[in-house]
């Protein structure tokens, strides 16, 4: 393709994230980490990210980082500072 892509879908029943980066055949698949799975074609090149316990493991960070957003800017609106200075004391 020569160009940069990424396509990514979200299994709701089976809470599975997967993320393709590249056509082609999958030879094998290693588990990189707890929830993480790469998948390597004949080639040994990655061809798809599987992230399992996805809702947790992606969502649930992002919706840590939101409150931290929200706190910051609820903080900020009693002190009347500014978000950094809010996040960095």
């Amino acid at each position: 393709m020569g160009e940069n892509w990424m396509k990514s879908r979200y299994d709701e029943d089976s809470d599975i994230l997967y993320l393709l980066i590249r056509e082609g055949k999958v030879k094998d698949t290693v588990e990189v980490g707890e929830d993480l799975f790469i998948e390597y074609d004949d080639n040994d090149n990655p061809v798809g990210i599987e992230l399992w316990r996805a809702r947790a493991n992606v969502f649930g960070e992002c919706m840590k980082y939101f409150s931290k957003i929200t706190e910051s800017n609820v903080q900020r609106n009693m002190h009347g500072k500014s978000p950094e200075k809010v996040m960095h004391h």
